[in-house]
């Protein structure tokens, strides 16, 4: 039986997400005023909104030009088999690489696939060889490098 896991939402509570996904340091009585809601109404529901796990947590976003790391790799990895101790060995030693962004368990061709962020193409030769390469259970990386990114949004569109 599948359960649908979304949140119900009404418009003050997509209003109050959208507002936080643009500016998560607004403060309480700035949003209330952007929903049109009371200051206590708003506040008590972006606690309900946290609590339901909606809101996961609240992040600065850092440039990544001048964070030192503007290059965007996409890597795709083919595991030697697709045994569940496989998996789980890959994905935990994979979380504890600091340059992968994103893991993504794959249907399809591939396995798995990362974005990873690095200084530039020495930098990615010793992730490479030093790292991914050397990940349980690779039979397989192939790597793409991002020419320029077009579009990336933070916002999730909230219905």
């Amino acid at each position: 039986m599948e359960t649908d896991i979304r949140m119900k939402l009404d418009r003050y509570d997509r209003a109050i997400v959208r507002a936080l996904q643009l500016d998560g340091r607004i403060t309480n009585s700035q949003l209330a005023e952007s929903v049109s809601l009371s200051e206590s109404a708003c506040l008590r529901r972006v606690r309900a909104l946290e609590e339901a796990g909606f809101i996961e947590g609240y992040s600065a976003l850092i440039n990544q030009q001048k964070a030192g790391c503007p290059v965007n790799v996409f890597v795709t990895i083919t595991l030697e088999r697709q045994e569940q101790a496989h998996l789980h060995a890959f994905e935990l030693a994979a979380r504890q690489v600091p340059e992968v962004m994103e893991c993504y368990l794959m249907s399809g061709e591939y396995d798995y696939l990362l974005r990873v962020v690095l200084a530039d193409m020495a930098d990615f030769e010793r992730l490479h060889s030093q790292h991914l390469t050397r990940l349980p259970n690779v039979a397989r990386v192939q790597s793409s490098f991002a020419l320029r990114t077009v579009q990336k949004s933070r916002e999730l569109p909230v219905r």
